[in-house]
């Protein structure tokens, strides 16, 4: 029997390629003839470096740059085997994860980290750079990263607006000044791991503010805020960023970064499910085990254990799903033969976080293995 582990992280807990580790142990306690196949993946999120430099081959380099609240931190990337194309995760800059739950609010934090981290790599010398868009603490439509990357981004007083989503509504005209020309041999590619737009009901703010930390009353102001973003973006420049696939994931950096760049904009997920060759593994599975942290009403914007359900379904493989929270068990039943959540009802979900590797190893015990 030939089992492939294919999940995404765990948020705020475990890596891929430590979930995977620990399903390893679970399945070689029950059965240590099971030959296994590991596939640690990411989305554009947290994990898209290691997933794709242990993909394609390459190293992984620091730089110090501001977090969300504009504390120095060093912020990891990655530079492939050639030399010629640089990877960045945005999480690492901008990310949720960087932040105590009680500091935890779009309408503060900023992307201009992630901004310093794309200018530093270019004064490197280096013109290719994928960006994996996601778990991100942001909701600034990628302002404080053009203002890192020098864009003026002037309130009525022709100043620099303050960094933070809130702030937004101060801004009244966009100065990209010689930027464009400097920044035109720039190939940005840009991996968002959920298609949401920038605005609208389904839009960045609306749908994942909250977690990020915002009320009811600074969704609404975020909302606002965007729109009047993209309303000045499409007056000045002559450019919708608005409602494209994408434009909203990581609090709509990649919408921000497009009136810049030459950018590009692909699904995070199949760009890692390409460069990880793992349809010919699902081939040769019998039973794909994938997962994350949560399984709710956002996984079918993107997330990628519900991609590898599906393509593994398609295949007519024995699928298992295993996440650290099911909210959305019905929606996604046709797609999984079973869906295992790590929080029982007498665990909480802190609880469950913190021994994540237990459970993992633990929930091989409910899976059956025959195919």
């Amino acid at each position: 029997m030939n089992i492939l582990l294919a999940p995404d992280s765990f948020k705020n807990s475990l890596s891929a390629k430590d979930v995977c580790k620990n399903l390893e142990i679970g399945i070689k306690g029950k059965n240590p003839k099971i030959k296994i196949t590991k596939v640690p993946l990411a989305d554009g999120g947290e994990g898209t470096v290691e997933s794709i430099i242990s993909a394609i081959g390459g190293k992984r380099f620091t730089e110090f740059v501001l977090d969300p609240l504009q504390k120095r931190i060093k912020a990891s990337y990655g530079i492939f085997a050639d030399n010629k194309t640089v990877v960045i995760e945005m999480a690492t800059a901008s990310g949720l994860t960087l932040l105590p739950i009680s500091e935890q609010n779009p309408c503060n934090t900023t992307t201009y980290g992630t901004g310093e981290l794309i200018r530093k790599v270019i004064e490197k010398g280096y013109k290719n750079i994928i960006l994996g868009l996601g778990d991100s603490a942001t909701t600034d439509g990628g302002a404080g990263a053009l203002q890192a990357l020098g864009v003026d981004l002037l309130d009525k007083d022709e100043k620099n607006i303050t960094l933070g989503g809130l702030h937004l509504k101060e801004l009244k005209k966009i100065e990209l000044k010689d930027k464009v020309d400097k920044y035109k041999d720039i190939n940005l590619k840009i991996l968002y791991d959920v298609e949401n737009p920038l605005i609208g009901e389904n839009g960045t703010s609306k749908v994942y503010a909250k977690q990020k930390g915002a009320n009811k009353q600074e969704i609404k102001l975020l909302e606002k805020n965007l729109k009047n973003f993209a309303a000045l973006v499409k007056k000045n420049l002559n450019l919708d960023i608005s409602t494209f696939k994408g434009s909203g994931a990581a609090g709509g950096l990649g919408a921000g970064l497009s009136i810049l760049f030459n950018t590009s904009f692909v699904s995070g997920s199949q760009y890692i499910i390409n460069n990880t060759k793992l349809i010919s593994k699902i081939d040769d599975a019998d039973i794909v085990v994938t997962g994350e942290g949560e399984l709710n009403s956002q996984t079918k914007f993107g997330k990628i254990p519900l991609k590898v359900a599906k393509i593994a379904k398609e295949k007519n493989k024995k699928v298992i799903g295993i996440f650290g929270k099911v909210n959305a068990k019905e929606e996604y039943a046709e797609y999984f033969d079973q869906i295992i959540s790590l929080s029982a009802e007498k665990i909480s979900i802190k609880e469950s976080m913190q021994n994540a590797k237990k459970l993992l190893i633990k929930s091989i015990g409910s899976i059956d293995l025959s195919f």
